[in-house]
C-alpha cells in the first residue's frame, strides 16, 4: 500500500459468500461459515495495521433469523467460539469491540459472551474500534431511532421543529461512529442488503468478486486502492472541490 494514498477512516464490510464457498466445494454450509470466521481475524488485523480507525462488519442480519433453525444455532455457537479466541487478539492489537443491532434477540449464552468480550477489550484510546452488526437491520435501526424521538417528543423533552439530522444520528445504534468512507461487499452481489441505510448516504461502494472465505489482505488493499482513485464530491461541483483543495481546507 502506498503510504501517500488516503486510508478510509471507517470501513464497513458485507461479508457475503460463506454458503456459496462451501457449496462450490461440495461441503455443508457450516464449513463456509467456519472458514469465514477465520477471515475476520485476518481482515481486522490488516485494517488495524493500515490505520483504519473504525471497522463495521455485517455479521448477522435481522433477515438471517429466517434461515433453517440448525444453521442459526450453529452460527450462534460459532460466534461464541470465535469471541472466546478473538478477544485476546483484539486487545493485543489495541482494538475495542462493540456491537449494534437488536441484541436482545440473541440467545442468552451469546449475549453473555459478547458482553464479556466487549468489556475485556474496552480501551480508553484504542487504535481501532470494531463494531459487529448482529441481529442488525438498517430499517429496524431507523424504526428504533424514530421510536426514541417519538418518546422524547411525547415527554416534552424535544420539540418537533427541533428534529434534524443530528437528532436522528444521536439515536442510531452507533452514534459515535462516523459514516463509512468505504463499503466493501464480497461475493460479487451489488446490493447493500438492509445494511447501514442512513450511514451509507455518501459512502464509496466497492464490490469484490471474491467470496468472503477467499477474501485476503491483498483483496482489502485492492479495494482501498479503488477507493483512493474515487473523486468524492459530496454533492459539490468539481470546481468547488478543487478550490477547497487549493485553499488547503
Amino acid at each position: 500500500m502506498n503510504p501517500t494514498k488516503p486510508i478510509p477512516r471507517h470501513i464497513a464490510i458485507i461479508m457475503d459468500g460463506n454458503g456459496r464457498w462451501a457449496q462450490e466445494r461440495g461441503l455443508p454450509r457450516t464449513f463456509g461459515h467456519q472458514e469465514g470466521a477465520n477471515r475476520v481475524d485476518d481482515i481486522v488485523t490488516e485494517c488495524c495495521q493500515l490505520g483504519v480507525e473504525y471497522l463495521t462488519l455485517y455479521t448477522f442480519s435481522t433477515e438471517n433469523w429466517q434461515r433453517p433453525g440448525l444453521e442459526v444455532k450453529m452460527l450462534m455457537q460459532l460466534l461464541v467460539r470465535h469471541l472466546k479466541t478473538m478477544d485476546k487478539k483484539l486487545r493485543d492489537n489495541q482494538v475495542s469491540l462493540s456491537a449494534q443491532g437488536t441484541l436482545s434477540r440473541l440467545p442468552d449464552f451469546v449475549l453473555a459472551e459478547l458482553n464479556r468480550a466487549i468489556e475485556f477489550t474496552k480501551l480508553e484510546n484504542p487504535k481501532m474500534r470494531l463494531s459487529l452488526a448482529l441481529s442488525y437491520g438498517g430499517r429496524q435501526e431507523l424504526v428504533d431511532a424514530i421510536k426514541k424521538i417519538s418518546r422524547s417528543v411525547k415527554s416534552g423533552e424535544l420539540e418537533i421543529d427541533a428534529i434534524n439530522e443530528a437528532t436522528i444520528r444521536e439515536r442510531m445504534y452507533q452514534p459515535n461512529f462516523p459514516d463509512p468512507d468505504l463499503l466493501i461487499r464480497t461475493g460479487g452481489e451489488s446490493r447493500i442488503s438492509n445494511f447501514l441505510l442512513w450511514q451509507l448516504a455518501y459512502s464509496e461502494i466497492v464490490v469484490m468478486n471474491e467470496l468472503w472465505p477467499d477474501f485476503r489482505a491483498e483483496n482489502l488493499r485492492a479495494a482501498i486502492n479503488i477507493f483512493a482513485r474515487r473523486n468524492r464530491r459530496f454533492g459539490k461541483t468539481q470546481e468547488q472541490i478543487e478550490k477547497t483543495t487549493e485553499a488547503g481546507l
